[in-house]
């Protein structure tokens, strides 16, 4: 019988993690290990990715989601790569009836973007546990995102896990490209060190609040669509559940690769 599922945010990172073997990769190989080892392997993925943020709610209701190489200037063997997991209509159909009044149509154009597959791939190579995505909402603000999270926990015990794909710190125009393994800006390496704080000790209210923290949060969230899936992953949260963070790391100074784990 399954127990209750964690739910997890996942700092995804370059796309080019998908064909990777290294320190991210292998935390997010032995989370798909475990979580199915204490668990129970999910009947299902909700997957909240950075990359499917637009105007509108939506749901991916497709039998077969395809594979969607949304990026330019990577390696032909990224574009090859295809993540055959099937869709499941009635968790999409379930989406929708947790979330109303709000209205989140069923899509059947998207599929599965690279925040998606791109960790996924790893966490479940055989791509035989169905992934279903949701579309982040452009046009509201945090606190909307945190409450869908809540709304949506019901699904954890459902035997659904719950992932967000994002990034904590996210600013590109920041990104030493020349230094990849540059440590993290020190308004970076701040902002993280104060976020997980407030995540460990259950205080969302200012990680929700985060546009009025300052410079330091202003420089790691210059757009909100990588740090909003984060969002939906708290709010999701049960009250007094634990948090861990598998995965710790910074690429080219200023992209956080932290993974969140709510519960066990």
């Amino acid at each position: 019988m399954l127990q209750k599922l964690p739910a997890l945010f996942l700092g995804h990172g370059n796309p080019m993690n998908a064909l990777a073997h290294n320190h991210y990769t292998e935390v997010w190989s032995r989370l798909g290990r475990e979580i199915s080892e204490q668990s129970g392997r999910p009947r299902a993925v909700l997957c909240i990715s950075a990359h499917w943020y637009g105007m509108g709610s939506g749901v991916t209701a497709m039998a077969q989601p395809r594979t969607i190489h949304d990026f330019g200037g990577f390696p032909r063997e990224l574009f090859e790569v295809q993540y055959p997991a099937p869709g499941d209509p009635a968790l999409a159909a379930r989406v929708r009836s947790l979330l109303a009044p709000v209205d989140v149509p069923l899509d059947q154009q998207w599929g599965l973007d690279h925040g998606a597959w791109s960790v996924l791939i790893h966490v479940f190579p055989d791509a035989d546990v169905p992934v279903v995505q949701l579309r982040i909402d452009a046009a509201q603000p945090p606190a909307w995102h945190y409450a869908l999270g809540r709304a949506l926990r019901p699904l954890r015990d459902e035997g659904v896990l719950i992932v967000g794909s994002g990034n904590l710190v996210h600013n590109l125009m920041q990104y030493a490209w020349t230094e990849p393994q540059r440590p993290a800006y020190d308004w970076a390496a701040r902002f993280e060190t104060q976020a997980r704080s407030w995540i460990a000790a259950g205080e969302h209210e200012p990680l929700i609040g985060y546009e009025g923290l300052g410079r330091d949060a202003l420089l790691s969230i210059p757009t909100p669509e990588h740090y909003l899936p984060l969002l939906y992953v708290l709010g999701a949260q049960e009250a007094g559940e634990s948090v861990s963070f598998p995965v710790e790391g910074v690429d080219g100074g200023s992209i956080s690769m932290l993974a969140v784990k709510v519960g066990r």
